[in-house]
């Protein structure tokens, strides 16, 4: 079982940008020093007084010049905003700098407002994401490569430098709809999986979906699925439930308030399903939350927690969230992360 920190590089209230900054690194060394698997880097763009996180690449160079030790992922690269030949060489200069401690997340992101600000259009998503994939592929691993698509076109380039790792760094997948699941599993690929739209016991038949769709496509080795899901540790069950409440309904009212308004927008599909999460969201409560939606408790119930999701989702890790919604103070975030490493992980050894 791999355990990660999803980290958005959180800009809470009353924090200076440089502070957002120097709690989170201090953050990411814990981590190294208290034996986490993997730091999980956000792409988050135009989210001012939420996260200074907007160059995930850059901030993962930066963990791998004062870390030796954990695995640096992306979670996710939004791939339909990038250019591809320079995604290619940032992320193969990132896998060099660590010595290949590289995981390479990537998506498409479900909130259009981003793409706008880009110009790119959303209704393109899909296809660009499936064109970037195939060029970096072809990039990091022949000796030169020509590509013509719809969007992109490279005649006899030679990429410099190749990735660290052969024949590349892991590639994970975000699945963000019902469809991209089973796409994922033909694509040989591992899968993040989310609760943050819908609930963690909506997840089991779409895992399903994607083991059966690598399966057919006949893969080698055995699919993979890594759940980003809130959680929260605290030394007593009060503590727990109390400490994360404001930080996390912000998150799932701010969630809400994004989807809803994204549900109009081109390319945003289905537009009803989009209009009823969205309703969700905004009208959720906290025990429903902590029912089916994040994982909370003391550092006992937080692993029998998350063994129950193993063994239904046959999960390879998690990432976890610490702070979702930027309120939840530094101090307890530290705080929860120690006892995330030193009393929930050694339950699974």
């Amino acid at each position: 079982m791999e355990f990660g920190m999803f980290h958005e590089f959180q800009w809470s209230p009353g924090e200076s940008e440089a502070e957002a900054f120097q709690h989170s690194f201090a953050q990411v060394d814990a981590a190294e020093r208290w034996g986490l698997d993997a730091m999980w880097l956000a792409e988050l763009h135009l989210a001012p007084h939420r996260s200074v996180l907007s160059a995930p690449l850059v901030l993962a160079a930066a963990v791998a010049a004062r870390t030796s030790r954990i695995k640096i992922g992306t979670a996710v690269q939004v791939l339909p905003l990038c250019h591809p030949l320079r995604l290619a060489e940032e992320v193969a200069t990132v896998d060099q700098l660590s010595r290949g401690r590289l995981i390479f997340g990537v998506g498409r992101s479900g909130f259009p407002r981003t793409y706008e600000a880009y110009g790119v259009p959303y209704a393109e998503s899909r296809e660009r994401f499936a064109e970037i994939l195939e060029i970096l592929k072809l990039a990091w691993t022949e000796p030169s490569f020509s590509y013509q698509g719809r969007f992109h076109h490279f005649d006899k380039l030679t990429l410099v430098p190749k990735p660290y790792q052969k024949p590349y760094p892991e590639i994970r997948i975000a699945a963000t709809s019902s469809d991209t699941y089973p796409a994922i599993g033909a694509l040989g690929h591992a899968a993040f999986v989310a609760a943050r739209l819908g609930t963690l016991s909506e997840l089991a038949p779409h895992v399903a979906n994607y083991r059966a769709a690598y399966r057919a496509a006949g893969h080698p080795g055995e699919s993979r699925v890594y759940l980003r899901v809130p959680v929260y540790v605290a030394e007593t069950t009060q503590r727990a439930r109390d400490e994360p409440e404001e930080s996390i309904m912000r998150l799932l009212r701010h969630t809400g308030a994004l989807l809803g308004d994204s549900a109009g927008l081109p390319g945003a599909r289905p537009i009803e399903q989009r209009a009823q999460r969205a309703q969700h969201l905004r009208t959720v409560t906290y025990e429903e939350a902590l029912a089916d939606k994040v994982v909370v408790g003391t550092p006992g119930a937080v692993a029998d927690r998350l063994r129950g999701l193993r063994e239904e989702l046959g999960l390879d890790g998690i990432l976890a969230e610490l702070n979702p919604g930027s309120l939840i103070p530094h101090e307890r975030v530290m705080n929860a992360l120690r006892l995330l490493c030193e009393e929930v992980m050694p339950r699974f050894t």
